[in-house]
Parts: C-alpha cells; sequence; structure tokens
C-alpha cells in the first residue's frame, strides 16, 4: 500500500507545523488580497455581462404566429416527400 511521502512541513497526522505556518505567514495578507482582488474582478465582468444582456429588448427577431407543426407518429420523411 503507497503511503504519501512525508514532509518537514506536516506532522505524522498531516497537520501543519509550526514552521509551515511561519514560512506561509509573510504571504497570508498579499495571498488574501490577491483572491479578493480576483474575486472583485470577475463579480464585475459577471454583473456587467448581466447588466449587457439584460438590456437587449429582441425586437429585430420575428417570431413566428403558430409553432410548427409536429411530424404525426408513425410518418417517416421519405413518406411525406412522395405524396
Amino acid at each position: 500500500m503507497a503511503v504519501l511521502p512525508r514532509s518537514s512541513y506536516y506532522d505524522k497526522h498531516y497537520k501543519q507545523s509550526a514552521a509551515l505556518i511561519r514560512a506561509r505567514r509573510p504571504y497570508l495578507i498579499r495571498n488574501s488580497l490577491t483572491g479578493l482582488g480576483l474575486f472583485a474582478f470577475c463579480m464585475g465582468v459577471y454583473s456587467w455581462t448581466i447588466k449587457a444582456v439584460s438590456q437587449d429588448e429582441f425586437e429585430d427577431v420575428k417570431v413566428p404566429d403558430a409553432p410548427a407543426q409536429a411530424p404525426q407518429a408513425g410518418a417517416s420523411t421519405m413518406a411525406s416527400v412522395a405524396k
């Protein structure tokens, strides 16, 4: 049975060691701000897209009066062409 290789940053229960927490501490604020910035950018693009699409009124699209008739059950396309 394969065992995950042990790292010096994790204990035997694969929890973070004090060394790993100390090594990550300088980057915690910067990574959090980067993640927050990416989230804000994605939400801005999403909201702008929804706003742009909701303004379209589709007045130039022609809508047929009646829906197209579905073919009869059992009728093939070749039989209807031969008529």
